[in-house]
């Protein structure tokens, strides 16, 4: 399972929390492997572990103990302003509220990351007309977020995440907020997504959305269900 040509590896890795002197073990000792290409759902009751394994994921967080190597780079060797480049580079973040600014347009709202990279106007423009194209959110270019459904928001925040081709997509309860017909149009656009090559790594409580995925990581109590105890 942990082969060279994994784009995510994770070995071992804890996450402890300290409040008040009491020690919150929200991960325990957490191992797998991600293939450039796939689509994973990580699963597992409320209080599981999951939201914390994500922002380990997403860089947004740093694990108590073990290694983690995206595209085999080790990123706990990474100064704060290396982990923002990757961040912004290398990962699209897809959240379950959308996250879109009120006073950008859907084109602006989109455009945002791409800003830091100090690439051309005309490059962010192709992007992000290009990412509104494939969620099917053209004709929404010039509105606001407030102007769109629960589930145009989402398509929006989807091609927000896609714009700028980064390595994996990692999508928290993406369906979350929304009622279960828009959940499943979501649900097959990262299904296309996955179809035209994004990795995708989703954390859902739903098991109906866990199925669309290649294969499913549960976790329970801070550690993968099925994996040998240390």
């Amino acid at each position: 399972m942990h082969s060279s040509g994994s784009l995510i590896q994770l070995d071992h890795i804890r996450k402890v929390f300290l409040t008040d002197e009491v020690e919150t073990h929200a991960l325990a000792d957490v191992s797998f492997a991600i293939a450039d290409g796939e689509f994973v759902a990580i699963s597992g009751p409320s209080g599981c572990g999951k939201t914390t394994l994500l922002s380990i994921l997403g860089l947004l967080d740093t694990p108590t103990d073990g290694a983690y190597l995206l595209a085999g780079e080790a990123v706990e060797r990474l100064t704060k302003a290396e982990r923002a480049k990757v961040r912004n580079r290398q990962i699209g973040f897809i959240f379950q509220a959308f996250n879109l600014l009120g006073e950008m347009t859907v084109f602006e709202n989109v455009e945002l990351p791409l800003t830091y990279r100090g690439m051309s106007s005309a490059e962010r423009k192709q992007r992000v007309e290009a990412a509104l194209e494939r969620v099917g959110m053209s004709h929404r270019i010039r509105h606001f977020p407030a102007q769109l459904s629960g589930g145009q928001q989402q398509r929006v925040a989807v091609a927000r995440a896609v714009a700028g081709d980064p390595l994996i997509l990692l999508a928290d309860e993406p369906t979350g907020n929304l009622d279960s017909e828009n959940g499943e149009q979501v649900m097959g656009l990262l299904e296309e997504l996955h179809q035209g090559g994004s990795t995708i790594c989703m954390v859902t409580h739903d098991p109906r959305y866990a199925l669309h995925a290649d294969r499913e990581i549960r976790l329970f109590d801070g550690r993968v269900a099925g994996a040998p105890e240390q």
